[in-house]
């Protein structure tokens, strides 16, 4: 495709990711899962969380589909785009677990996404090397992010927990498959302004 037809699909990826149900290509984690009822305070807690990691995958898409987009390298853009098609299995069971907690999305999810995309197109325009190191930092940086979660995540909510470890192990392995491809290590001032953008990303989608 050139870059009039790449430009129309992520409008159409955008438009799907904010007005569409995902629609997942894996099973959900956590069907099947027992879990013990909640009570309003742990529905309320996990669904606070649940709606943070929603956005983190709102986020995912947008700097998949901005690096595919400026990338210059096609083998680079299907590495790009394959990663971003996991990630839209976690949006789809994020989306079902708050449905099933009876919380909503954050109702910023459009200038989530806009900021997201557009770093993504500036990570995109450094280079293949700087645009993998990116996905890198971003993974390694959402893993732990994940990891927290589990630590505040209701001990019985083992359908949310379920979700978010399935969530863990595929972004580790997205942050391998970009260092094993050639991402390079961001400098630190750039690891230290990613991790404050996230900062105040998920303390806000917390509550709006």
């Amino acid at each position: 495709m050139n870059f009039s037809d790449r430009l129309i699909t992520s409008l159409d990826n955008a438009l799907r990711t904010l007005a569409a149900p995902a629609q997942a290509s894996r099973s959900n984690p956590g069907v099947g899962v027992e879990s013990a009822e909640l009570s309003g305070d742990d529905k309320k807690l996990a669904g606070a969380l649940m709606r943070v990691n929603h956005v983190g995958e709102v986020c995912a898409q947008a700097l998949y589909e901005a690096q595919a987009l400026s990338a210059d390298s096609e083998p680079l853009r299907r590495s790009l785009r394959a990663a971003a098609r996991e990630e839209t299995d976690h949006l789809a069971w994020t989306e079902e677990r708050l449905r099933e907690l009876g919380a909503r999305p954050s109702l910023l999810n459009p200038l989530w996404y806009a900021g997201a995309f557009g770093m993504g197109l500036l990570a995109g325009r450094l280079g293949p090397a700087t645009s993998l190191g990116f996905v890198v930092e971003t993974e390694h940086q959402v893993e732990a992010h994940l990891a927290g979660h589990l630590d505040r995540l209701p001990a019985h909510d083992a359908r949310s927990r379920a979700i978010v470890q399935a969530m863990q192990a595929d972004e580790r392995r997205h942050a391998d498959a970009a260092l094993d491809a050639g991402g390079v290590a961001l400098p630190l001032p750039a690891r230290l302004l990613m991790k404050a953008v996230a900062k105040i990303m998920t303390t806000t989608a917390h509550r709006i």
